[in-house]
């Protein structure tokens, strides 16, 4: 069975969104999860639904669709944008923020059809891309290339210029930037709690508060606790918490 796009309507006009809703609903492959009347509505439902998609109108009191736009792309989870206004002067500023699609209304459905196309394709070419990345992470040491699953690694760590990574019963050191470990990582539930330190947030058992905003963070089956950037905390506890 092929995978339903999670879909999200963002609109502060009700008729607006069951419209949209109503035509998206003829698309086999779209799943419309929720709806949002306000661009801070729709940044709670995206942290918390992780769509594919999210259709998002423009002209919003408060903030607008461009500024929801541009905090979304600041999350970790980013999910594909189509702008849906009545007013195409936006669409150069739109593109800005690497939308997939602008479309206007009244909608037609001919021109919908085309962006459920483009949303299809796009999401077909990430899941290719994904199912094709290695599995194993390399590292260059001393002792040659050593391969790691990613999902054995519990955090890495600079150290002066060099980095450890910790694991299940290992530790290497690599002069591999963090930077570039990250980059390499970025398909694994991999985050930054600190300048310095990397964490697999699939091991992360406890948050404790500490002092001045700052936490530590205590993984299965490690002892020693992690320093958690008062800087990273809420970026933390949204990708952490339901």
């Amino acid at each position: 069975m092929k995978k339903k796009i999670k879909t999200i309507i963002v609109d502060d006009e009700r008729y607006s969104r069951e419209e949209l809703k109503h035509l998206l609903s003829s698309y086999d492959a779209i799943d419309v999860v929720a709806e949002a009347d306000s661009g801070e509505t729709a940044l709670i439902k995206v942290l918390q639904l992780k769509p594919d998609v999210l259709f998002l109108d423009i002209e919003m009191p408060k903030m607008n669709g461009l500024e929801t736009a541009k905090a979304i792309k600041e999350l970790k989870h980013q999910p594909l944008i189509v702008f849906a206004t009545a007013y195409p002067s936006f669409a150069v500023d739109a593109f800005r923020y690497e939308a997939i699609d602008y479309i206007l209304k009244p909608f037609e459905e001919e021109r919908l059809n085309e962006t459920i196309t483009r949303i299809e394709n796009r999401l077909n070419i990430t899941l290719v891309q994904q199912e094709s990345s290695p599995s194993k992470l390399a590292i260059e040491s001393e002792d040659g290339i050593i391969y790691i699953s990613p999902n054995d690694i519990l955090y890495l760590y600079r150290d002066d210029r060099i980095i450890k990574i910790v694991g299940r019963g290992f530790q290497y050191e690599t002069k591999t930037s963090l930077k570039e470990l990250e980059i390499r990582l970025k398909d694994y539930s991999f985050f930054r709690i600190h300048k310095s330190y990397l964490v697999n947030l699939k091991d992360v058992s406890r948050l404790i508060p500490w002092f001045n905003g700052a936490y530590q963070l205590e993984l299965k089956g490690h002892q020693q606790l992690l320093s958690v950037s008062r800087n990273y905390v809420r970026a933390l506890r949204e990708q952490l918490e339901l």
